[in-house]
């Protein structure tokens, strides 16, 4: 790793150093959302009974990312705090914990997916037979395997944490090209290749995320630099207890915020089942499409994370304000083109991944009714990365969980009140705009209480 690669957070001009954190971190997100509508758009060719099947196994897959944003939120705050106070030691051995229990989570939650698939499955309460073998099929692969994902979503962290953006997105390019190939040629059997249908994503799938793991492992040895982290890192030497205690003060409320989310939604998508495969299957890529906001945010959060938290660390506090500001601007500004696309054009996009009529109209509606909280739910992704990065991750749990929460008894009355499934969306369009307003005002509230 060369000093070009790995960034100083805590000097230089504030939007130069953003910009070149952040702009790997966004076209790796821009990647995942090409990675997932890629297999939408393939998977849509097999029928909307296909798109529901993997909608519902990818429900798990999603649930899975809570338990690992323990590890993973807890070692990259820690050890970007550290590189800011300039103890590479400490940050050393919060990679080494934060990775040791990110292999722990994964073995653990891809034994309970593999052992208990059928009672998982069953929650949802699927009427259709085609839809709950593809369910199955998508569960046991992608969740069986969830390993790689983990690790990579780790190691994406500890990369970040230290400056170093360019190589999670060099992987990950590296991860999208192979998906790209492999999906038509698995899932609809091209030249020698078997038809697998569903089951192919998911190999297809899987295969990517490992390459990804293989490239990220071998940048960790390939650039050799005295401020490269994770080159020092002994994955069976055991750090001592305060590194893990740490860890998880910072990462178990954003796991507990994750997690319920996913819950959350669960019982909403069981909800949704109530009216149909289309409606299962609009809602799974309604939610793929809508990434292109949320991925975007989430990848600009991660960089805001770091720099937050290696300038906490170095107690530069006006330039914590700044960035936030700076931040703030760029990320509305893109969720209100967001908005823009969804409301003025949401028939194309529904066209692009459906092609049975009574879907496609359901899918404009959800694009119109999401599309007006774009750019609220941007703001509220952005501001939960630089609180985190502060350590404040209890308070972002408190404010989204409880508002998060109210998505479900509003989804009911909304429902029963005439407006059937687009109540539903309703609730979650309603429910972003108030979360990203209160966590615009929380930030300016604690910037003036702990930042002096």
């Amino acid at each position: 790793m060369n000093h070009k690669q790995t960034l100083n957070l805590t000097s230089g001009p504030i939007l130069r150093t953003l910009t070149e954190l952040s702009l790997p971190i966004m076209a790796s997100a821009f990647l995942g959302t090409a990675y997932n509508i890629t297999d939408m758009a393939w998977i849509g060719t097999l029928g909307s009974k296909a798109v529901a099947g993997v909608g519902v196994g990818g429900m798990y897959v999603w649930l899975s990312q809570g338990l690992v944003s323990l590890a993973r939120m807890g070692g990259q705050v820690n050890a970007a705090q550290c590189c800011g106070r300039g103890d590479q030691k400490a940050a050393k051995n919060y990679a080494e914990a934060s990775l040791q229990l990110t292999a722990v989570f994964g073995i653990l939650f891809a034994a309970a997916c593999l052992i208990f698939t059928e009672p998982l499955l069953s929650f949802f309460q699927l009427t259709d037979a085609v839809t709950t073998q593809y369910a199955r099929e998508y569960l046991k692969i992608t969740c069986g395997l969830i390993i790689f994902s983990y690790l990579n979503y780790t190691l994406t962290g500890l990369y970040t944490a230290q400056g170093d953006s360019k190589t999670p997105f060099k992987a990950n390019l590296t991860g999208l090209a192979a998906n790209m190939a492999l999906d038509p040629l698995l899932i609809l059997g091209i030249g020698p290749f078997p038809r697998l249908e569903v089951l192919g994503a998911a190999v297809a799938t899987v295969t990517a995320q490992f390459l990804v793991l293989a490239v990220l492992i071998l940048e960790i040895f390939r650039k050799k630099n005295e401020n490269n982290l994770l080159r020092k890192i002994r994955l069976f030497s055991i750090p001592e207890g305060y590194f893990f205690r740490s860890i998880c003060r910072i990462g178990i409320p954003t796991a507990l915020q994750g997690s319920i989310y996913c819950m959350i939604s669960m019982v909403l998508t069981r909800m949704v089942s109530a009216f149909g495969p289309g409606a299962i299957a609009t809602q799974r890529v309604g939610g793929q499409i809508e990434s292109i906001s949320w991925n975007t945010a989430e990848g600009f959060a991660s960089a805001l994370n770091a720099f937050m938290a290696q300038n906490y660390g170095a107690a530069k506090h006006d330039r914590i304000r700044k960035g936030y500001r700076i931040s703030f601007f760029t990320i509305a500004i893109w969720g209100l083109l967001v908005t823009a696309v969804f409301i003025l054009i949401p028939e194309p996009i529904a066209q692009l991944f459906f092609h049975e009529e009574d879907v496609i109209g359901t899918a404009v509606n959800y694009l119109v009714i999401i599309g007006i909280g774009e750019a609220f739910m941007c703001v509220e992704m952005m501001t939960i990365g630089a609180l985190s990065g502060l350590g404040l991750t209890k308070l972002c749990s408190i404010i989204s969980i409880t508002i998060t929460g109210a998505r479900i008894p509003l989804a009911i009355l909304l429902a029963q009140a005439g407006m059937g499934l687009n109540g539903i969306w309703w609730a979650l369009t309603l429910s972003s705009i108030a979360k990203g307003i209160l966590f615009y005002f929380t930030f300016k509230h604690v910037s003036r209480k702990l930042l002096h």
